[in-house]
């Protein structure tokens, strides 16, 4: 039997769970601009991904000729990238970072201003990483407001490729959250 009572579910689907800032705003992007959102959206997400720890597939080999370079280097990037995001934070100010969850059919949050109406279009801005700059941005309508101040949007629909990613992503996220629960085996 699988364990769902950890899953992390929106819209019936996988979803990622995380504390980022995020943006409501209810000026509605203009239709046109769909193709290059989406494009912008996809670069955004393959940053992030990049970013995110995907923990070590399998253990490098040591005494392989390039491994502490390669290690050398790994850490220097780190650093590089902290940098970076510290640089950006300073020039660019982001939305305080609230709790929220997130897939390829919409987001669920809790509001920190007055709420808007159900039906309310708009987009919704979430800033994922402090090294990558621009934020995924989508089409979204209101389709809930609990009176705890819960919005639930659902979003425009979404290409494959960004629809992909973003599954990926939930699917890699869960898969972490269950080896993280039921930690490394003991040698019996």
């Amino acid at each position: 039997m699988i364990d769902t009572a950890d899953t992390i579910v929106l819209y019936e689907e996988l979803a990622v769970e995380d504390v980022l800032p995020l943006h409501w705003d209810e000026q509605a992007p203009h239709p046109a601009a769909a193709a290059a959102l989406a494009e912008r959206n996809l670069q955004v997400l393959q940053a992030w991904d990049a970013l995110e720890d995907h923990g070590v597939v399998e253990k490098p080999d040591e005494t392989a000729p390039l491994a502490a370079d390669i290690q050398r280097l790994d850490r220097k990037m780190t650093l590089l990238l902290g940098l970076v995001g510290q640089l950006l934070a300073v020039n660019r100010p982001r939305p305080r970072p609230i709790p929220l969850r997130f897939n390829a059919r919409g987001a669920l949050w809790r509001a920190v201003e007055a709420p808007p109406s159900i039906g309310t279009r708009g987009h919704l801005e979430i800033y994922l990483h402090e090294c990558v700059a621009q934020p995924l941005r989508f089409a979204a309508e209101v389709t809930t407001v609990s009176p705890a101040g819960e919005i639930e949007v659902r979003f425009a629909p979404l290409d494959d490729a960004l629809s992909g990613i973003l599954a990926k992503i939930a699917f890699r996220r869960h898969r972490r959250q269950i080896a993280g629960r039921h930690g490394p085996k003991q040698p019996g």
